[in-house]
């Protein structure tokens, strides 16, 4: 179902940024507002650009959104004020700590709207170290930052 609600999310979110693009350039005179004009084919073209943009929303969430695991030992609940400490750093705050599972969301209300909502990384306990689940433009350099942060400087790691 989260699938679904973030490919409906992009479709209106890309559809909204076309139409004020649009508006735009009709307000400021560079072309008319007439649709058969602006675009060759009219209204047909506005569906196949809806149809397109549909296509594009319905893949998004597939390679938009990852899970990386980081190797370590310890379990969450004993490296939580580290992870913290780290996510801080990155601009996120706590939004709900459990036992094996934290999420962080961004702390800006304007990043996260920028996001439609979709900011939230999720850590939990998992065989071997954690998981980091979240926006893949977003897990990878926390996965990596983590792994360092988390690792001794002589090379060897902290929690083994």
């Amino acid at each position: 179902m989260k699938y679904i609600i973030r490919a409906v999310k992009y479709f209106v979110y890309t559809s909204v940024i076309v139409c004020l693009t649009l508006a735009i350039l009709v307000v400021l005179g560079f072309v008319s507002s007439d649709v058969n004009v602006m675009f060759r084919e009219g209204w047909k073209s506005v569906g196949l650009i809806a149809a397109m943009f549909a296509f594009v929303s319905a893949f998004y969430p597939r390679f938009g959104y990852l899970t990386r695991m980081v190797h370590t030992a310890k379990p969450v609940s004993q490296l939580k004020s580290e992870i913290g400490g780290y996510m801080e750093g990155r601009g996120y705050k706590l939004e709900t700590s459990e036992a094996e599972v934290v999420t962080y969301v961004k702390r800006s209300i304007f990043l996260r709207i920028l996001r439609l909502g979709e900011d939230r990384i999720t850590i939990s306990s998992c065989t071997g170290g954690f998981e980091v689940e979240g926006p893949s433009r977003e897990v990878q350099p926390i996965v990596s930052g983590l792994d360092y942060r988390l690792s001794d400087p002589n090379g060897d790691t902290a929690n083994y």
